[in-house]
């Protein structure tokens, strides 16, 4: 591969390749694969057709690199990649700016477990997703322990087995392979059912089951047959549930959507052995003037780059650019055929119009919840202007709040509400100078300091229409001191509580206001007030917490800051540092024997 850099559209080769669109502060903001990269970028510049998402991006083009493949194929794989690395801002994405989760079975442990994962990694591990929702993932992986009674703890589970069970062993949620009650080759073909059953094959599974229910029974080992039993009758009782959509037993994903002026909704269905087992949406915003082709095309690379199955046919509501490239390419990722087909009438036609149907549903209740909670919205900033008299609606809200224990490790929070909403893009936490005590004033004026600081030396940098400080009229007039001295005249309010610690009222040129009449307003300036002291506290226990850890580890004999990092990454909690053997200890990276025996003595002693 070549990797070169052109201005404008002049000097691209006839080749294929990847073009990396840059702008002047030579940020990445939009990776693209093409046939031939002369062709292509020509078009960007020549074409009157473009949308308006092109048009803006064609805009703020400074610098255009390229990559040279060898195919079309490798040029596809290679953006694929390169959008997962640098997700830049005018490629369609599944997200915003979040990872969708996974689960990931970590097949590379002797005894494997089942974890929430935000990426994929060449770790050895098996992922299963993506899934629309943490909630959903969680939910998932309960159930499966429940039914399977792997482990979730972190230990790690030596060979001779012999630690004590914890209290899931106990109530039946877990096999306890840490004390042996189970081999390794034994509990690994429990996963790998685990992981057939993550991959929507329930057929394979429940044959699978059957067979091994009968070996059981035929060893005369009637427990571990009565297990499986039960299993079994879970299991077939999900399969059960699932609906017969098809009279063939193909595995399909069937992928359509619904769009308005500039979201969609794209509806994935899973459907296994005929039957419709789960369904996934996924919105996506900013696409006004982008075709339907070049939308199903980008989700398609997108969502396939980073599922970790993929059927043999895959029906789609219309035809994508590059389809001929974008199949060979699941093909090549799959290792075995992959048709993708856009059916014309039958079953399969009926089957993409259900998805096309459940897209549009959903798209609709989103926008009347939208449009519901931007009118809520509305209706409390509103009062708030009007119950505090301010000169600016206020869109963007910043609020600020400190937390310490006796002046120790004191921290500070910034959060952020723009149109009555939180936008934790913008939420920034603080950590502040020691040798002062619990001076709250102080505190708060070096955050909000250090916070429009960045305004006096760039004047990009955004300023809200409202500050509200936690705390009452010296906090108030610290914060007012400080902007003055930055040069700004912004309004200031102080968020007060009760007895109770709940909110009371707010000041404001100093003076209590009551919020009383304004019911909405007081709602958002009370969850303000809770979103500022939930991010401040949460920061300061991450503090007291890793603080508490170093003091632990550092005082031990030949523990140094490697070995303590080793420890904590190869362990992960220091209880478990704490119940581990000298084997297990010295076996960590960067451990030598006489390092574990110091360690585990220095805990034994204790």
């Amino acid at each position: 591969m070549d990797n070169k850099t052109a201005h404008g559209h002049e000097g691209f080769p006839d080749q294929p390749g990847v073009y990396i669109m840059k702008n002047d502060m030579n940020q990445i903001i939009y990776i693209g694969k093409a046939k031939s990269l002369k062709k292509r970028v020509k078009q960007y510049f020549q074409s009157s057709g473009l949308d308006i998402k092109t048009q803006v991006l064609v805009g703020q083009i400074d610098n255009i690199e390229y990559i040279i493949t060898q195919t079309e194929l490798e040029a596809l794989i290679l953006e694929c990649n390169l959008i997962k690395k640098y997700r830049p801002r005018y490629n369609i994405l599944l997200k915003d700016d979040k990872h969708f989760p996974y689960i990931r079975v970590t097949m590379e442990e002797d005894y494997p477990r089942l974890l929430l994962s935000r990426s994929i990694r060449k770790d050895g591990s098996k992922y299963f997703g993506p899934y629309r929702s943490s909630y959903h993932v969680k939910q998932t992986i309960d159930a499966i322990s429940r039914l399977f009674m792997v482990r979730t703890c972190s230990k790690r589970i030596g060979s001779r087995g012999s630690d004590r069970a914890c209290l899931n062993f106990h109530i039946g949620r877990c096999m306890a392979p840490c004390r042996g009650n189970v081999d390794r080759e034994e509990y690994r073909a429990i996963l790998r059912q685990i992981c057939l059953f993550l991959s929507h094959r329930l057929g394979e599974l429940i044959s699978a089951l059957e067979k091994e229910m009968e070996e059981a029974a035929a060893k005369l080992d009637f427990e571990k047959a009565a297990r499986i039993r039960d299993q079994l009758s879970a299991i077939q009782s999900m399969a059960e549930k699932q609906k017969v959509i098809t009279t063939g037993m193909e595995d399909q994903d069937v992928i359509a959507y619904a769009r308005n002026q500039d979201s969609v909704c794209i509806q994935v269905f899973f459907i296994r052995g005929g039957k419709l087992l789960e369904r996934e949406h996924y919105f996506l915003q900013g696409l006004e003037g982008v075709g339907s082709g070049q939308i199903m095309a980008e989700f398609v690379k997108r969502f396939y780059s980073a599922t970790a199955f993929i059927p043999k046919e895959i029906l789609l509501q219309c035809n994508v650019e590059d389809m001929a490239v974008i199949q060979e390419w699941l093909r090549h990722k799959k290792g075995g055929a992959v048709n993708i087909r856009v059916p014309q009438k039958g079953d399969k036609k009926r089957i993409v119009e259900m998805a096309a149907e459940n897209a549009a549903e959903l798209l609709y209740n989103l926008g009347e919840k939208m449009k519901k909670e931007r009118e809520e919205a509305y209706t409390a900033l509103e009062e708030l202007f009007n119950a505090l008299a301010l000169e600016e609606f206020p869109f963007r809200i910043e609020a600020f709040d400190i937390s310490n224990i006796q002046g120790v490790e004191q921290v500070g929070s910034m959060v952020v509400f723009e149109e009555a909403r939180p936008k934790k893009s913008d939420y920034r936490r603080y950590k502040l100078k020691e040798g002062y005590g619990p001076d709250d004033y102080r505190s708060m004026r070096e955050i909000v300091g250090r916070r429009f600081r960045k305004y006096a030396e760039d004047s990009l940098e955004i300023l809200p229409q409202l500050i509200l400080v936690d705390g009452g009229r010296g906090q108030v007039s610290s914060v007012e001191e400080e902007l003055r001295r930055l040069g700004l005249n912004l309004t200031v309010c102080g968020m007060v509580k009760d007895d109770r610690h709940r909110t009371r009222g707010i000041i404001k040129d100093g003076k209590e206001i009551s919020m009383e009449g304004f019911k909405n307003a007081y709602r958002l300036v009370a969850s303000i007030q809770e979103e500022a002291h939930r991010f401040a506290i949460n920061y300061h226990r991450s503090l007291r917490s890793s603080k508490q850890v170093r003091s632990v580890l550092d005082g031990i004999g030949g523990i140094g800051e490697k070995r303590r990092k080793a420890l904590l990454k190869h362990f992960g909690d220091i209880n478990i540092i704490k119940g581990a053997g000298v084997e297990e200890l010295a076996s960590v990276e960067g451990m030598n024997r006489a390092a574990a025996q110091q360690v585990y003595d220095y805990f034994r002693n204790r």
